[in-house]
């Protein structure tokens, strides 16, 4: 069995009629991917090494991402953030918003609205109007930076983007 960093992990009860837990792996302490592996459980947010069994399985089919902000021995910083797009739609119109979780919580929205002759396809709605929060969110980012270099500073700054 083999793992990394966001594949998910589904472990079987040891009992008939017990719950199936599962969890993300938020540490390969092996480079090649063999175990143990740490885990954080959904249930319980717990985390716990996990050596699994023949009851566990790896499920990479959708990556989950780990939220962590650690240095390694070496200083290195590892750091994941989560966008999430919301998208709502009425009339042939289509609103996207778009926040990164991390810090700072950043959002911003995007709009799209479909021409009255043209046929009515949502999916293009929703590419264009997440296309243009994701766009407007970058630059939210952008200008979030630019503030705290401004701050480190002590002068105002611009960050090219």
């Amino acid at each position: 069995m083999r793992a990394a960093v966001g594949d998910r992990i589904v472990t079987a009860s040891g009992t008939v009629g017990g719950a199936t837990r599962d969890g993300v792996v938020v540490e390969c302490p092996h480079g090649d991917g063999s175990p143990p592996y740490r885990v954080r459980w959904s249930d319980t947010g717990e985390e716990t090494l996990v050596f699994p069994g023949p009851d566990t399985i790896v499920d990479r089919s959708e990556p989950v991402f780990v939220a962590d902000d650690a240095e390694d021995a070496g200083g290195a910083r590892t750091l994941t953030w989560q966008v999430e797009i919301t998208l709502n739609e009425s009339s042939g119109s289509t609103t996207a918003e778009a926040t990164v979780r991390g810090l700072p919580e950043v959002r911003a929205v995007g709009h799209a609205r479909k021409a009255p002759e043209d046929p009515e396809v949502p999916q293009i709605g929703d590419e264009i109007a997440a296309a243009r929060a994701l766009r407007r969110l970058a630059d939210r980012l952008l200008a979030v930076a630019e503030d705290d270099v401004s701050a480190a500073v002590g002068h105002r700054a611009h960050v090219h983007a």
